[in-house]
């Protein structure tokens, strides 16, 4: 599949109707969401054919995206049952078999063996500090493959330290930068839409050094 094509087809999922601002709940736009996973298949092998979980899910997005480029397997998980209830929607309208469970990541009992690949959009931690490095640490242990993760470029210090010290990781690389074109969800926002830098990191964890 092509990428202007993936993206197309993202691009009409449905999205949030009402985010939680708990959650940070933002959506993953099309064309970062089509530009990850197409990076994360044709550059390094790590989506088609393979078992790949989608962490925070919300809507479905980078599920959806990895469904059609071909994973043997996905399975979302969201700790909000009307996101999982939303991402059910967009996968069936698609004809994906994508598996949703309701759970809190931190509380996730699995280890590597079971998935190859975790993506995520993980929350950036700006209402619940920490969240996004709870999201990394989690998903470094069930990999087996590879993490596929977008972190604020301000953070980029923190989040390669955290990741090769803390969370066992072999090889932190930022694969490319994007814009993350954030609308006004909330009526806290004061601005109609917000660009913010972020980093779209490939971590590999030590025990599966990949190529």
């Amino acid at each position: 599949m092509k990428l202007k094509q993936l993206e197309s087809l993202l691009g009409a999922l449905q999205q949030f109707s009402n985010p939680k601002v708990e959650l940070e709940q933002y959506p993953t736009g099309a064309h970062i969401a089509s530009r990850m996973l197409y990076t994360a298949e044709n550059s390094f092998g790590d989506v088609c054919d393979k078992v790949v979980a989608d962490f925070g899910c919300g809507c479905g997005t980078l599920g959806v995206a990895a469904g059609l480029l071909g994973a043997e397997h996905v399975i979302g998980i969201d700790v909000d049952p009307e996101s999982l209830e939303l991402a059910s929607l967009n996968a069936e309208e698609l004809e994906l078999d994508i598996e949703y469970i309701q759970g809190n990541i931190k509380n996730l009992g699995w280890r590597a063996e079971v998935v190859d690949t975790v993506v995520m959009n993980p929350p950036f931690g700006t209402r619940q500090k920490g969240a996004d490095m709870h999201f990394l640490s989690v998903a470094l242990k069930v990999a087996s493959q590879a993490v596929y993760s977008l972190h604020k470029t301000s953070t980029r210090d923190h989040v390669k330290r955290a990741a090769l010290r803390q969370f066992n990781a072999s090889s932190a690389e930022v694969i490319c930068e994007l814009r993350y074109d954030l609308p006004q969800t909330y009526k806290f926002h004061k601005k109609q839409e917000v660009d913010i830098a972020v980093d779209l990191w490939r971590f590999v964890p030590k025990s599966r050094q990949g190529p």
